[in-house]
């Protein structure tokens, strides 16, 4: 028995305009920064047409990527609200997968801009096995001091009676054709943020995303019980907003470029691979084809790396040995520089920078259950 699971950061499915640009130039749309605007409400007319403007070829594109994932079961990051997502599948889900996702999960969360983690659920596997929820559960109100995890370098940020989760951590128990399986879906602290004492903000948001990653394998080990982990099916899925490794891209587009994979040093996700906690199937991969975001700020800093993870307890992990992941990069813009072998076919309007399906690529997997 098979069942397709898919992390996808879709990047800012909402319902809602962000007026606060008026007034905060670096909330503020680059396209809007040409123009002189003097009045808030000639401003709020003209970003409601730039983000009407742009949303559709961008949904289109987010819905085909979800399409060749084809996943049974799509946890989803950045996510409005339910409404958001009920309206992004009649409108643009529909069209590419008809009556797919029947089962729909949101809880809010914590986030400051309120995106949340989602997921939707087909009712049967590809092979026709039933998918049933039997439990769905938010630890978004889990705080620092409940799980014994406040240390020096959260005080300098955070207090101790914060909460851990800066979205959530929703666990949902499954049952696919009667085999239990266990989902935590996350999305974990983002690496943006002001250079501090010459420390960059990758560094500087780490001792969150640390947390939030203990604070995952703590609520695993709180289910299934410490010594039992191994054994389980579980899975841990999201963009994590860190990564143990990537791959530099070196040149400019007139003469070339060339790519050169190394390993980081220090990574929060150390806490789920140091002692086989959980396998990132993602490395089963070649090194420079492991990545599913692309970063760059000018010639100088741009590479590649994996912030989108399905990381599988060890008994999942041994029974799909043979089984790799899939990375949709086909809503990639343009502006995405792909390692020799690895260039797709982009969907149709795509930009060079925008319109795409999303700044992250979806990550897919093929499991066997037993």
């Amino acid at each position: 028995m098979s069942l397709r699971i898919a992390t996808f950061n879709v990047e800012n499915l909402m319902t809602r305009f962000d007026f606060t640009g008026f007034r905060n130039q670096l909330r503020q749309d680059r396209v809007i920064k040409l123009f002189e605007i003097q009045s808030e409400g000639v401003y709020q007319q003209l970003e409601q047409a730039r983000v009407v403007a742009s949303t559709d070829d961008t949904r289109q594109m987010t819905a085909l990527a979800i399409a060749d994932a084809d996943a049974d079961i799509l946890c989803l990051q950045e996510i409005d609200s339910m409404g958001a997502l009920q309206a992004f599948e009649y409108g643009y889900l529909f069209r590419m997968v008809g009556t797919g996702y029947r089962q729909k999960y949101l809880v809010k969360g914590n986030d400051s801009r309120g995106i949340d983690v989602a997921v939707l659920v087909r009712e049967e596997t590809h092979d026709g096995q039933k998918i049933e929820l039997k439990e769905i559960k938010s630890h978004a109100m889990l705080t620092y001091r409940e799980l014994d995890l406040f240390n020096d370098q959260l005080a300098l940020t955070n207090r101790i009676d914060d909460k851990i989760f800066k979205r959530d951590c929703l666990e949902l128990d499954l049952s696919i054709g009667g085999v239990p399986l266990t989902l935590y879906v996350v999305h974990f602290k983002s690496m943006d943020g002001p250079r501090t004492n010459g420390v960059n903000s990758r560094q500087a948001t780490m001792p969150v995303r640390r947390a939030e990653a203990l604070a995952v394998r703590r609520i695993v080990e709180s289910r299934f019980g410490a010594g039992h982990t191994a054994r389980k099916n579980f899975v841990i899925c999201g963009d994590m907003n860190d990564y143990q490794e990537r791959v530099n891209v070196i040149g400019v587009r007139r003469s070339g470029y060339r790519f050169e994979h190394t390993d980081e040093t220090e990574s929060a996700l150390d806490v789920f691979s140091h002692d086989g906690f959980a396998e990132n199937v993602a490395r089963r991969r070649d090194p420079l084809d492991r990545w599913t975001l692309y970063h760059a700020r000018g010639p100088e800093e741009q590479w590649l790396c994996q912030l989108d993870y399905l990381w599988l307890s060890p008994a999942l992990a041994k029974a799909n040995t043979g089984r790799v992941p899939e990375i949709i990069r086909n809503g990639q813009p343009f502006r995405t520089i792909f390692p020799p072998g690895q260039g797709v076919e982009r969907y149709p309007r795509t930009g060079w920078d925008r319109p795409k399906a999303s700044d992250h690529c979806p990550v897919v997997m093929t499991l066997d259950l037993t």
